[in-house]
């Protein structure tokens, strides 16, 4: 597959300017003293964070990633997109199992279908 083929989801990118301005500012107090540097692995963790989750989809997969890791489920695996109280995207799979899309809201639904080739009833 191409990258052109592969949709990607990401968090908004304001979390990792946030993250590297919490960084600068705690400069100050983790160089103070030697025990306060790991201070600084929380907005490191953020940032890291929020430069590698969300949800890729191809015609062929779904990949989540997180902080460390990730996770592919194949398309045949999911039988329902859906949404969840809080208007997040769910993935239903094939064995009962409920999968929360990083990055995906429910209003995006059509666009990760997209990535399927297919369309959702009622879209264009």
């Amino acid at each position: 597959m191409s990258r052109a083929d592969t949709i990607r989801f990401r968090f908004n990118q304001a979390i990792l300017v946030a993250a590297i301005v919490a960084f600068i500012g705690a400069l100050p107090l983790a160089t103070a003293e030697w025990y306060l540097l790991p201070v600084l692995l929380v907005p490191l963790a953020v940032g890291v964070w929020a430069w590698r989750a969300g949800t890729d989809a191809d015609p062929r997969e779904l990949r989540l990633r997180a902080l460390v890791g990730g996770r592919r489920i194949p398309w045949d695996r999911v039988v329902e997109l859906t949404t969840d109280a809080r208007g997040r995207a769910v993935a239903r799979l094939d064995d009962g199992q409920e999968v929360l899309l990083p990055a995906v809201r429910g209003t995006d639904l059509p666009r990760l279908v997209s990535a399927t080739g297919q369309t959702m009833p009622g879209t264009r």
